[in-house]
């Protein structure tokens, strides 16, 4: 009966979000429209990895762990919402914001190389599940043959096509991970029920464990892609869509790790990138092959999107001097070379230490623009604040295996 009631919940939760996803009133809805990117964005850099990670390297502290990155994700949130209304406001530039706006633009580009990276070794490795145990050789084969297609789509304008899947994979994805805690709520609980609960403790001592936090920052990365949506939405509506996406990501990501951290102990798995498949294998038969479909769709219309955005910023950047193309080439070399050279883990801490540098920046920019502004002292020290936060991240992340 056990058994029988986890896969009646996974079933239902998974489709009810299908119901609830094709309702018209909010499928129509502006701000929820708004909201897609920024969500897509943060539920794709990581949730099936970051589950996995927190348990075996924090135990039950992984709770907490988890917490404390959805509060530092809508804190540098708050820095770029600043920002977003600050420019609305046409409030004037000193030369000093005007060029740590241009820093702050590069970083991003930059965090973006490294982020496509991420997701295309994702890619790989769950696609390379599909043929049976765990193989870098093979999952590094096909990230390869994932970013040839990309750079072929981008090269002969073929983008279009794939972005349109962008609203499919999105779909798809919150359908099977709500399918996932609706199945894992109920093995929790017969978990619970039977005593077989236990607390576990961590596996790192303290600064290691805040060195493992700083290099998981991209897993909640994602929100910025609100501040870049001036051509379709106000400003006030990006700020909304912001705090709307990260209070859905944070209420998913709680419950994933509240409820691994119940049904599993450190220890009890082996680690990998892939390191769900096996643990949900203990949960429903059904799951491992659901999370490979949601992991491909997921990390492949996340790389497409992060191909495109970085590819306009240094366009952008350089006056059209250096062109979308040729961004995408040194993009894709850069990508490979990444993929031969590091293990997922490795590229996880770089893309993290990228995004902090670029959430360090913009904080900055918010101090500056908040003191201009003449907000008060208390919110300008927090800004502070927030930038050393994203520059000892940058500097002293590090990877899982680190």
């Amino acid at each position: 009966m056990g058994q029988l009631g986890i896969e009646i919940a996974l079933a239902l939760a998974g489709l009810g979000t299908a119901a609830l996803l094709a309702w018209p009133r909010l499928s129509r809805a502006r701000l929820w429209r708004a909201g897609i990117t920024p969500l897509a964005s943060i539920i794709g850099s990581g949730f099936l990895i970051l589950g996995p990670i927190l348990t075996d390297s924090f135990g039950t502290w992984g709770i907490a762990a988890m917490a404390l990155l959805c509060l530092a994700g809508y804190l540098f949130g708050a820095a770029i919402r600043t920002n977003i209304a600050r420019l609305d406001e046409g409030a004037h530039e000193t030369p000093l914001s005007t060029g740590l706006e241009r820093i702050s633009s590069w970083a991003l580009a930059f965090a973006y190389v490294i982020s496509v990276a991420y997701y295309l070794n994702l890619f790989g490795a769950f696609a390379a599940r599909i043929f049976g145990a765990p193989s870098d050789m093979l999952a590094r084969l096909i990230t390869t043959g994932a970013y040839a297609l990309i750079l072929l789509s981008g090269l002969t304008k073929g983008f279009s096509l794939l972005e349109r899947l962008e609203q499919l994979t999105v779909s798809v994805k919150l359908i099977i991970i709500a399918a996932l805690i609706g199945a894992l709520c109920v093995h929790a609980g017969i978990e619970w029920e039977t005593g077989t609960v236990t607390r576990s403790g961590m596996t790192l001592a303290p600064w290691p464990a805040l060195q493992l936090m700083f290099g998981l920052i991209v897993t909640v990365q994602g929100f910025e892609t609100s501040r870049y949506l001036g051509d379709h939405y106000t400003a006030t509506e990006r700020q909304r869509s912001m705090k709307l996406a990260q209070a859905i990501a944070s209420a998913i990501y709680m419950a994933y790790v509240v409820l691994l951290a119940m049904s599993f102990r450190s220890g009890s798995f082996e680690l990998s990138e892939t390191a769900i498949i096996d643990m949900m294998r203990t949960v429903s038969a059904i799951l491992g092959p659901l999370l490979i479909l949601a992991a491909l769709s997921a990390q492949f219309s996340a790389a497409v999107a992060d191909t495109n955005g970085s590819g306009g910023l240094v366009a952008e950047l350089t006056h059209q001097r250096f062109g979308m193309k040729p961004t995408y080439v040194l993009l894709i070399a850069s990508g490979l070379a990444l993929t031969w050279l590091a293990d997922v883990f490795e590229i996880v801490s770089f893309a993290s230490r990228a995004f902090a540098l670029y959430y360090a920046i913009q904080s900055a920019l918010a101090a500056i623009r908040s003191r201009t502004a003449g907000t008060g002292p208390l919110r300008i020290a927090g800004f502070g604040a927030l930038t050393v936060l994203g520059l000892a991240a940058a500097l002293f992340g590090t990877s899982v295996e680190g």
